[in-house]
């Protein structure tokens, strides 16, 4: 280990490391599962790669376990950094002028340090990966639109991180060796390289990064990048904190509950009211003259010939030689983590007062209740029959105590010890939990292995097909229009066996049948000039070569060939109108005669009652409290509220009682509300002086953006290997 951390920190490097993705998980304990799982966010790639001080243990569990969120992290980690360090190999001053401003290939200079094409495209290529998997078989079609979003992305993102390590060594912060030895061992690789807490050995180590196309120096300077990342973050957002009068806030308005009558006029009534005439809906057309101003869009005209992703893809094929390299090269991502197939009781303890005094009565109960289920299973009662009768984990409880297969890692301590020390068969004496108190049974186990080719194959070769086609299908795209150009798209097509097909006009918000969503085919048909050769862009289905043919500019409607739209807009203007007016009334009346289902009465409102609601809550007729019927938390029994807009529907809300939450809940969330409180003011502070970095130093010239290689970029981002 001491030869694998020598190295670290020392070297300078070109380009970006990994983006962390350990910020991106938070702990959820779950009573019905009784586990800790998961679950991802969408992070800020800088704070991720800072966040590691507070989430490490969280991430060693995390990264033993199995499943979709799992794979995207362990294969994430190392691959994202693969793609960063790609200019790592390249000279420093290859593609930069002598007067330090970006060359071709390189996309922005940092502080001196060049981020190239090749770096930005690859990184975006893996978050477009990694989104893509939510879209299961669609995911190959959308790859293209995936990976053009995610360029602009990928390149704000890897600037934005170098100049967070610039600043952070401009300002003397270091990351030793040994630090980075501890974020090997202890943080979010450890479950790589320190597996049950054994250093795996530098060859394995050294094989594992061979895999990435990594070298150890350039890993740990990485990491070493993270943990400086870590230390400015810590330093920015050491000043945060939470009033505990600000924490108490927070939950009293997530927390307190309130029943209400409201009533309800709603738009769509008045609406069927109003009969318009001929000559009212004429002065309406007249006087909106601007709005339908060349409202009918400028539309064109193409013919275009189709290389079709599906029927290139159907025609590829993948040979053994290329399963077995992916999968050697991907091979973290099958690792299953030990696991045991558990079932158990449960008897809960009582929860702490708001003193954080625990009631030892209550626990005394709850022992003796599980002390004498034990017993009883000793004796012979079939231990399903009494999970489903006491058990108090509602979830297992129903399926005869079963939790299913659990991972190492991911229930609290002191259940894993037991589940995965008991032999097959056994039943675990009480163990007690922050839940309270357990009788475990291991009902089979699984060691820890590493999924053979053969059971992943399903998995791979759709991926490989997937990009072999990308590739094929770009290829003949390319041949085609390079021949189009020369000979007219229709002898090219013709020679090429691909039909040519003349579209309608259609503007840029239609979607052209037979080609389907087509946003880079859109801004491309959209700002081709008339008698331009063929061009090429990407869609849903594959790559279309097109020609323009014809434009229509955009027009002005008459009233006739408008007339309908006119007359819907005139009634949906007028009975806004007049609901705001109606609602209004309701509502002076209301407060008048300190009685809204009398003034509801007299003004054909509907009445009605909410259950006891939160906050977070929906209600009939007013959809979510979070808008203007917040009022109603801010009121009091008695009082009537002036008028709501929901949508449409006016509502005017008569509270009938307020209902404030208990001591004991505040004691169970205090934590829980602090910390979130607390995250999101480090993330304001941080994301604040993010922007302002970054301004500073593009004002100060230390930023260097290369335009015309993002604009290229941008627009081929949607293109494979371009």
């Amino acid at each position: 280990m001491e030869e694998m951390t020598g190295q670290s920190g020392a070297g300078k490097l070109h380009g970006s490391p990994s983006a962390s993705l350990s910020a991106g998980f938070r702990v959820v304990q779950d009573d019905n599962r009784l586990g800790r799982r998961m679950e991802g966010s969408d992070w800020f790639i800088i704070t991720n790669s800072a966040a590691h001080f507070r989430s490490d243990k969280k991430m060693i569990r995390f990264l033993q376990t199995e499943g979709p969120f799992k794979k995207i992290v362990l294969s994430g980690l190392l691959l994202l950094i693969c793609a960063a360090m790609v200019i790592a190999f390249i000279p420093g001053n290859l593609g930069t002028d002598l007067m330090g401003t970006p060359g071709k290939g390189v996309l922005a200079k940092v502080s001196g340090e060049d981020i190239t094409v090749e770096e930005v495209r690859e990184a975006a290529r893996q978050m477009a990966e990694q989104q893509a998997q939510q879209y299961g078989k669609n995911a190959s079609m959308l790859m293209p639109f995936l990976m053009q979003q995610a360029t602009q992305r990928a390149a704000d993102q890897l600037v934005d991180r170098q100049a967070l390590v610039a600043e952070a060594q401009h300002l003397g912060l270091k990351a030793t060796p040994q630090e980075v030895k501890d974020e090997l061992q202890h943080g979010r690789y450890a479950a790589y390289f320190f597996p049950g807490g054994n250093f795996v050995g530098q060859a394995e180590y050294e094989g594992m990064l061979q895999q990435h196309n990594l070298t150890p120096t350039v890993f740990e300077d990485s990491v070493g990048k993270e943990i400086l990342i870590g230390k400015l973050q810590a330093l920015i957002t050491g000043s945060a904190s939470v009033s505990d009068a600000a924490i108490r806030q927070e939950f009293d308005k997530q927390n307190t509950k309130v029943k209400f009558d409201y009533a309800v006029l709603k738009q769509d009534d008045i609406k069927k009211g109003l009969h318009p005439t001929n000559e009212e809906l004429k002065a309406f057309y007249d006087s909106h003259q601007k709005s339908y101003a060349n409202s009918i869009p400028e539309k064109r005209k193409i013919k275009y010939a189709m290389i079709d992703l599906a029927k290139v893809q159907g025609a590829v094929q993948v040979t053994r030689d290329e399963l077995q390299a992916y999968y050697n090269q991907h091979r973290d991502q099958y690792r299953v983590a030990e696991q045991a197939k558990v079932s158990h009781i449960l008897i809960k303890t009582p929860l702490p007062d708001a003193n954080g005094k625990v009631d030892e009565k209550g626990v005394a109960e709850a022992q003796r209740r599980a002390e004498d289920l034990l017993k009883q299973i000793k004796a012979g009662t079939k231990f399903e029959d009494l999970a489903r009768k006491y058990s108090e984990d509602p979830g297992s409880a129903k399926e005869g105590g079963s939790l299913g297969w659990i991972d190492k890692g991911r229930t609290v301590p002191e259940f894993e010890k037991a589940a995965f020390s008991l032999p097959k068969g056994q039943i675990s004496d009480l163990v007690k939990s922050t839940y309270g108190f357990h009788i475990i049974r291991v009902d089979d186990r699984r060691d820890a292995h590493l999924k053979t080719i053969e059971e992943v194959q399903g998995e791979i070769e759709p991926i490989l097909k997937q990009q072999k086609a990308q590739e094929v299908a770009q290829k003949e795209a390319a041949d085609l229009l390079q021949q189009a150009k020369t000979q007219g798209l229709d002898a090219a097509a013709a020679s090429k066996g691909v039909p040519v097909v003349t579209s309608d006009f259609f503007s840029r918000r239609d979607v052209v049948p037979g080609l389907g969503p087509a946003q880079q085919l859109m801004d491309a048909v959209f700002t081709t000039k008339e008698k331009s050769p063929p061009d090429v862009a990407s869609t849903s289905q594959g790559f279309a070569v097109f020609q323009l043919l014809a434009v229509q500019p955009p027009s002005t409607p008459t009233f006739e060939e408008i007339r309908a739209k006119v007359e819907e807009q005139f009634k949906s203007e007028r009975s806004n109108i007049l609901l705001s007016q109606k609602t209004q009334e309701l509502s002076d009346r209301a407060k008048s005669e300190h009685d809204l289902k009398k003034a509801a009465k007299e003004l054909g409102a509907t009445v009605k009652t909410s259950d006891f609601v939160l906050p977070d809550g929906q209600v009939p007729d007013i959809g979510s409290l979070t808008g203007e019927a917040a009022v109603a938390f801010t009121m009091k029994p008695g009082d009537i509220s002036g008028p709501i807009n929901s949508g449409a529907n006016g509502v005017v809300i008569s509270v009938i009682e307020v209902q404030a939450p208990t001591e004991a809940d505040f004691a169970a969330k205090r934590d829980q509300i602090r910390d979130t409180l607390l995250q999101g003011k480090e993330q304001e502070l941080f994301g604040l002086f993010v922007t302002n970095l970054r301004d500073q130093m593009e004002k100060s010239g230390k930023i260097k953006i290369n335009q015309e290689e993002l604009k290229t970029l941008t627009r081929a981002g949607s293109e494979p290997g371009a």
